[in-house]
């Protein structure tokens, strides 16, 4: 077998593992809420008190690499995107937005309603493939600045694990210190599951399959969108 074939053989697993990962996604929205947090967690988070570092850390990098709303978010920030600056700025908008309302929603106890929000960041992902399919220019005659876009929708993640943190009354002792660590591990399980991405990425590109088939992925994010925002809508109108 040549070299080439073994390159095909590795972009074509490449494909179908991002394939695999998006059909997981949008079949965990039908039965999980995006910010939700194991019972284990959410139990240590009501009872904790003091300062409580490591655990938070711990805590935030497992909400972001087990977030499917902020990776097929993530996903699609970074799908037609080449260079290592451009990604950097991307993902830092996002985790400035992310970030920021995170820390002063839990701070001020500014919360929205969960289905909502969630609701909201379902279209986040909706509007991030339909601008990768390039439907903005097309269907308006306008491209929506991508850099603001990221930013703003970064905003509605941060206020959307705000407000669940805020649900599980978290102690105001250590209360800074926690949610700074909490954030840290947020980045850091950012860095992870942008890391992995980017290396499937990075084998797919490499093939003639990712020109057929970008179409095709970026229909799957935006399909799993539509399903996040079916599945609050439907929980806001029945609970």
């Amino acid at each position: 077998m040549t070299s080439t074939t073994h390159a095909a053989g590795r972009t074509s697993r490449a494909a179908w593992l991002l394939a695999a990962f998006l059909a997981v996604l949008a079949a965990t929205a039908f039965d999980a809420s995006a910010h939700a947090v194991a019972e284990g967690d959410k139990g240590y988070i009501q009872e904790v008190t003091g300062i409580q570092l490591l655990p938070f850390v711990y805590l935030g990098a497992k909400h972001m690499v087990t977030g499917y709303d902020h990776i097929l978010f993530l996903f699609g920030v970074i799908f037609f995107l080449y260079r290592l600056k451009d990604i950097g700025i991307y993902v830092s908008l996002f985790a400035l937005g992310h970030s920021t309302t995170m820390l002063l929603g839990v701070y001020f106890g500014i919360g929205m309603n969960a289905f909502v929000i969630d609701a909201i960041i379902g279209l986040s992902v909706v509007y991030k493939a339909l601008d990768n399919l390039g439907a903005f220019q097309s269907w308006f005659g306008v491209q929506p600045n991508t850099k603001t876009a990221t930013l703003v929708f970064g905003f509605f993640h941060g206020f959307g694990l705000s407000t669940k943190i805020l649900e599980y009354n978290i102690s105001p002792e250590g209360l800074v210190p926690n949610l700074l660590a909490f954030n840290v591990g947020v980045e850091v399980g950012q860095l992870l599951a942008l890391a992995a991405i980017l290396i499937a990425m990075g084998f797919w590109r490499r093939s003639p399959s990712f020109v057929r088939h970008a179409y095709t992925a970026n229909v799957a994010i935006m399909t799993a969108g539509f399903v996040l925002i079916g599945y609050q809508l439907t929980g806001l109108f029945v609970s």
